[in-house]
């Protein structure tokens, strides 16, 4: 059996008439009733009633085109999605992204590019800096953001944008007025990054205690940002965070202020692969780029 006489059948099927289908088909009428004939062969089953004054379908005839149009429609959805990947604007599509970056922007970047490729499948994934490198390299994400220097032949990085730091604290514990009174903060315990997790981050973050003259006495380490603020919330010790998240942080026990003094900044870059020249990457890239 081939997609011809499935074709020709449904042909049929739609006229009742040999000579009308034989017409839409552009073929003669006796080869169009030799493969209808080849078709009920190979089925062992009579698809169609035929005598002088009209034609019409048996019951089996009637379950098969039912299945036979299913299966033309269900090959259009292969043809259509194969298309679409062979374009590059289908499959899937993943993203990593650090916890000390999560924005409404990463939603928005999402729905901004759902808009533009409806047959994607985008992921999200929170993955370290050093994690994300590896699985960029391995072609295990197609884009990373992330919080550090990238060294790494395979991969292209662009700025997003710099981050400052900014202190973190519990206000029903500790009210500090200013930047100029954080030194005065040296016995207060602290909570940082693993520094196994992101090794860069937390000797930037020695390097900021260091400038205001005191070595943090850490007692708790999280992997996540969001964990580390929740720590704090809960009175187990201050934080310095990226200065994004205090943008983002509305809850009113959390109080955060600015470290300007110290001329340190950390650079948030999104990164691909350098062989990545997709127009679903470069959308992604160029929305980012927008929004910072």
């Amino acid at each position: 059996m081939e997609l011809r006489h499935l074709k020709y059948f449904l042909a049929v099927a739609e006229e009742l008439n040999f000579t009308k289908a034989s017409e839409k088909l552009f073929i003669s009428q006796p080869p169009l009733s030799r493969q209808i004939m080849e078709l009920e062969e190979e089925l062992q089953a009579k698809l169609f009633i035929r005598n002088n004054k009209k034609v019409e379908l048996t019951e089996a005839g009637k379950y098969f085109e039912k299945e036979v149009r299913e299966l033309f429609q269900h090959l259009e959805r292969i043809s259509v999605k194969t298309k679409k990947i062979s374009e590059n604007v289908s499959g899937e599509f993943r993203i990593a992204y650090i916890s000390s970056i999560y924005s409404s922007v990463i939603s928005e970047l999402i729905k901004h590019l759902k808009i533009q490729f409806p047959y994607v499948n985008f992921k999200l994934f929170e993955v370290s800096t050093t994690k994300q490198i590896t699985a960029l390299e391995q072609e295990k994400i197609e884009m990373g953001i992330i919080r550090s220097p990238v060294k790494s032949p395979k991969i292209k990085a662009q700025l997003w944008f710099q981050d400052g730091f900014s202190l973190v604290y519990n206000k029903s514990l500790i009210q500090p007025k200013s930047e100029n009174e954080i030194s005065q903060l040296k016995d207060e315990t602290f909570v940082f990054f693993n520094k196994d997790y992101a090794p860069h981050y937390h000797e930037v973050l020695l390097e900021l205690c260091a400038f205001y003259g005191f070595t943090p006495k850490i007692i708790h380490e999280a992997n996540n940002i969001n964990s580390i603020v929740q720590l704090v919330k809960n009175g187990l010790g201050i934080s310095i965070v990226p200065s994004n998240i205090a943008k983002n942080n509305l809850d009113p026990e959390i109080g955060f202020i600015e470290l300007k003094k110290v001329n340190l900044r950390t650079d948030v870059s999104i990164i691909t692969s350098k062989e990545d020249n997709s127009e679903i990457t470069q959308s992604a890239v160029d929305f980012l780029l927008k929004k910072r």
